[in-house]
This record gives C-alpha cells, sequence and structure tokens, in this order.
C-alpha cells in the first residue's frame, strides 16, 4: 500500500555517520538537545481533473487517525509554496527526538493505518484519493537542529516561514551566536527562529535559518529593525566593519524560499 506519508518515513537505509559544525566553529552552552526533521518537498497535482476541495479534509483525516497519534513524530507540518521558484511545492515535515525514532515511526504508523482504516477497501480508496493530490516525484531531506533557537508561539491562522538556505563557506568565519544573540534574539518581528545542519540529501553544506513572521510585510520590516539594532550594538563603524568582515566568511551564499504553514495539520 502506498501512502504520501509512507513515502516521508521510509527514508533510512542505512545510517551515515555525520557531525554537524555549528555555525562560525562556535559551541553555544544551551542545554536543549538537538531533534531530528525530515523534510519530503512534494508537488500538487498537475492533472486538471483533481478536485482538490476536500484535500484538507481528507489529510485532517489521516492527521487525526494517524500523526497525531504516532507519539515518536513530535512534531509535524504542512507547508505550501508561497515565494519559491516552484509554486507547486508542498513541503511535509516530522520532527524527532534521535535517528532511531525516524525508522521506528514507519512501524507506528502502519499500525495505526490499520486501526484508522480497518476495512481494507475503505483504506484503498482514502489512500487513493489522498494520492491524487500529488505528483509521485518528491525529494527527501534529514536535518539536525542546532541551538540557535527563538520559539513560536503556536497560531490557529496561518504563518509566513522564510527559509534561508545557506551554503557553508571555506572556514574563516565566526560571530554568528554573536549576531544571534543581539540583533535576531531581540527583534521583536522575528516572531520564532530556527537553524539546521544537513544530515542527508542532496548537499553536505546545506546550514538553514527559518524566520517565522505574522504577515508577509513583517519580513521587510524585521531587515530595517535589524540595522537599527547592528548601528545600536556595534556604534563605532570600525568595529562593526571588523566584526562583519569575519561574519560574511560564515556563508558562500544563500537562496531565499518562502512557505505559508497550515494551522490545522500542526502537531
Amino acid at each position: 500500500m502506498k501512502t504520501i506519508k509512507k513515502l516521508l518515513l521510509v527514508l533510512v537505509v542505512f545510517v551515515f555517520l555525520f557531525t554537524t559544525k555549528t555555525y562560525g566553529q562556535e559551541e553555544p552552552k544551551e542545554e536543549n538537545k538537538p531533534v531530528y526533521l525530515t523534510v519530503t518537498t512534494m508537488h500538487r497535482s498537475s492533472d486538471p481533473t483533481v478536485d482538490f476541495s476536500d484535500w484538507l479534509k481528507t489529510e485532517t483525516e489521516y492527521y487525526e487517525k494517524v500523526t497525531s497519534k504516532n507519539d515518536l513524530i513530535i512534531g509535524s507540518g504542512f507547508y505550501f509554496h508561497y515565494f519559491t521558484p516552484d509554486d507547486t511545492e508542498v513541503l511535509l515535515v516530522s520532527v524527532y527526538k534521535n535517528w532511531d525514532d525516524i525508522e521506528k515511526a514507519n512501524d507506528v504508523t502502519n499500525k495505526l493505518i490499520e486501526e484508522g482504516w480497518p476495512d481494507k477497501d475503505e483504506r484503498d480508496k482514502f489512500f487513493k484519493k489522498q494520492s491524487s493530490y500529488y505528483e509521485d516525484m518528491h525529494s527527501d531531506e534529514i536535518y539536525r537542529s542546532l541551538p540557535f533557537s527563538k520559539f513560536h508561539e503556536p497560531s490557529d491562522k496561518p504563518l509566513i516561514f522564510y527559509v534561508k538556505k545557506n551554503q557553508l563557506g571555506n572556514g574563516g568565519g565566526a560571530g554568528f551566536k554573536e549576531y544571534f544573540e543581539n540583533i535576531t534574539n531581540k527583534n521583536s518581528l522575528i516572531k520564532g527562529y530556527y537553524t539546521h545542519g544537513h544530515l542527508w540529501g542532496a548537499n553536505s553544506k546545506d546550514a538553514i535559518e527559518v524566520f517565522v513572521f505574522d504577515n508577509f510585510a513583517d519580513i521587510e520590516n524585521s531587515f530595517k529593525e535589524n540595522n537599527k539594532l547592528i548601528e545600536a550594538y556595534w556604534a563605532d563603524k570600525d568595529k562593526r566593519k571588523e566584526f562583519f568582515d569575519k561574519y560574511s566568511k560564515i556563508f558562500s551564499g544563500h537562496g531565499d524560499y518562502i512557505y505559508q504553514n497550515v494551522p490545522e495539520l500542526h502537531k
């Protein structure tokens, strides 16, 4: 039986022994343990005959019968294209306490599916409908969280997620922790902030920053607020230049992606 969620969970073929380096070679003295995220990029079906009117109802049924009851999935969400190169993108994100739970969660999911739809014909009918909403193609990534975080409050309204996909430089950069503590963490327009390091996927230099906003306009306004905080913290222009000369070497470049979440499917 093929399901969208099984595509998400059947990711682990073998374990990579990989240690993520913290941005700028710094080790924050935070107590929170890292979590593991699987990110599956799906695509909405381009078939004009597909009726999407029951999409939320269908995914909510799956969420209530499976995702919400799988204790190994400690967090999950759907994120739709807002401003990205591909308007068909749908990100399915699941969060786990450790690497082993990614694989174990698949067994729990299979049991919950059989309990949720005990009649095989009804089960097949449901998953055929669910699968019709998406193209067959997908891509998978696994990340590990880093200690630089600003946790946002859950909302019953859609939020804006600005994803900055950085590429790590060749070393020599510094200052990420200082910038986070004195600029990002103090910017009131940034409701949430999360950092993730690559573990498994296409590009080992991926270093992800996720900024959470109430609305799209706050993204640009937050840049202005950053500038005010920067000028206040590094009032001396020479010291400011000295800091950013080092800070700019942490990453070699980045790409920008903006998504909007579905509050009803948030765990």
